[in-house]
């Protein structure tokens, strides 16, 4: 049994998208220093900088700046794939697609963790550790940037995390409790950057209710009869999570339930809630 845990993203590679070769690092001094782990060399942590005629030789700022590559590259490849989607959403696919659990599970693929140079009291604990896998790859992406700059390293990168991205947004629709999409809908990168661009929202025309206001009818009845109203959310945020919560509401009135709604906001899932009520108290809008 494998003493790594599984990643949380495995996309399935084949022949028609297949897992994309690493660019080579041809420069020797970078290729080493993407390798080599501070613990080869053992330099003290709290130093705030180095002598300009001693710079530290291990792959710490490589992997620091590689994290920063990966976050613009698969940044800007949701934005390709998904131009509408939303930030809130955005941000927990792309934390899914460069998770630790994610990019060292590439970084094994590629075999980088074999080719660290490590202290060799620590070389066997270090080199089976998923966060030190993951930077690996971080520092692999860095170092490649330093001698290629970004149209050496983005073209492997979208290749690459493509599949990884399709793989997270199913994961996060499904999250927010939305249907699956129909095969025809998940179109190839090109389609998506060949559509043409949507046309200009449409002002809402006057006299049209948002669909707050059902609550605001919902009160306004109750408060005329004089009931008492209390809405009750479910522990927690539902299948969401802080940055996208979904919240889940029971909505009594005298203590008796009239309604259940959920929503991205506590006040649309009052909405959905008060629609419920709205019927019970035989009212049709």
């Amino acid at each position: 049994m494998s003493i790594n845990p599984p990643s949380i993203l495995l996309p399935a590679f084949n022949e028609v998208t297949p897992f994309p070769q690493l660019p080579e690092i041809n420069t020797d001094s970078i290729r080493t220093q993407v390798f080599t782990h501070r613990s080869y060399f053992g330099r003290p942590n709290h130093i705030f900088e180095d002598h300009h005629w001693d710079p530290s030789p291990d792959n710490e700022k490589y992997e620091h700046l590689g994290d920063t590559v990966l976050g613009l590259v698969v940044t800007n490849l949701l934005l390709e794939l998904y131009p509408n989607l939303r930030v809130g959403p955005s941000t927990k696919i792309r934390a899914l697609v460069v998770g630790n659990s994610t990019l060292a599970d590439i970084s094994r693929r590629y075999e980088l963790p074999g080719r660290l140079r490590l202290h060799p009291a620590q070389a066997i604990t270090l080199r089976a550790s998923v966060n030190i896998q993951a930077d690996v790859f971080e520092s692999y992406v860095g170092g490649l940037y330093v001698e290629q700059d970004l149209p050496g390293v983005e073209p492997w990168l979208k290749a690459l995390f493509g599949p990884y991205a399709t793989e997270a947004y199913k994961r996060v629709r499904e999250q927010h409790r939305l249907p699956p999409l129909p095969p025809a809908a998940l179109i190839a990168l090109d389609s998506t950057l060949a559509s043409p661009p949507p046309s200009p929202p449409q002002p809402r025309p006057s006299g049209t209710p948002t669909t707050i206001g059902h609550l605001a009818l919902f009160n306004q009845q109750l408060q005329k009869a004089n009931r008492v109203v209390e809405w009750i959310y479910a522990d927690g945020t539902g299948e969401g999570t802080k940055t996208t919560p979904i919240w889940i509401v029971r909505c009594e009135v005298d203590g008796e339930v009239y309604g259940r709604g959920q929503g991205g906001t506590k006040k649309s899932a009052r909405n959905e809630a008060a629609k419920e009520g709205l019927k019970k108290m035989g009212i049709e809008v």
